[in-house]
């Protein structure tokens, strides 16, 4: 909505976009978790017109490698990795992580300056779990909205699959918590990262993605 004028004096006028927008703006065939496609929850979904954007460094301490379309980030990553990029710290324990792999091993943080295959596995997997675009926020969505449509008595397949979904977010949660605290430690603390601990992350991380995504892509067989 779009008021123009000056809004303490009549009269104002006010302009609205087509009202029909929210619910045409993609075709039906890339919405992965609409109920129906003449409904407005299309509205704001998660196709990749809406959810890819780029994001680009330059200065002192970031490396020369041109466009980068391997390493997956989002909005949380960018202000650790300029905090790593300036030298400063704070006490903020960050849902996101500095993006080591656009930093010169110098400016990083001792911590992170071997990139080991535990360390790019971890970090890969943080952001799938605990991203609003990662592979566990989009295949939950698809048995939250299997949960919706079904219609068994008494509600049981939406109580089965809510509850299913209770039990995964609180994992992800606690392995979310404990990734990010390492992270953080070793980014802006120094603390060394212990392999064996983070290799137990890892395997606990692909084994929750495994089974939310097992379930979204058999919903009645998780939920019969």
């Amino acid at each position: 909505m779009f008021t123009a004028g000056d809004p303490t004096r009549n009269p104002s006028f006010v302009y609205f976009a087509d009202p029909n927008y929210f619910i045409t703006d993609f075709p039906a065939t890339t919405c992965e978790t609409c109920i129906n496609p003449a409904f407005a929850w299309n509205h704001g979904d998660i196709q990749p017109e809406i959810a890819n954007t780029w994001l680009g460094f330059v200065g002192p301490g970031v490396l020369n490698e041109g466009q980068d379309q391997q390493t997956w980030s989002d909005h949380a990553d960018v202000r650790p990795t300029i905090l790593t990029l300036l030298g400063l710290r704070d006490m903020y324990v960050h849902d996101g992580r500095a993006l080591t792999e656009a930093i010169e091993a110098s400016a990083r943080p001792v911590a992170l300056r071997v990139q080991t295959r535990t360390l790019s596995e971890l970090t890969r997997l943080f952001k799938q779990i605990n991203a609003p675009f990662g592979r566990f926020a989009r295949d939950s969505l698809k048995v939250s909205t299997a949960a919706l449509v079904s219609d068994t008595p008494s509600d049981t397949t939406y109580t089965t699959l809510q509850q299913l979904i209770a039990g995964w977010v609180a994992r992800r949660d606690s392995l979310a918590d404990a990734i990010k605290t390492m992270l953080t430690n070793a980014t802006f603390g120094d603390g060394p990262i212990n392999e064996g601990d983070a290799k137990t992350l890892v395997e606990q991380a692909r084994a929750l993605l495994q089974e939310v995504n097992a379930c979204a892509t058999n919903v009645a067989q998780c939920a019969p």
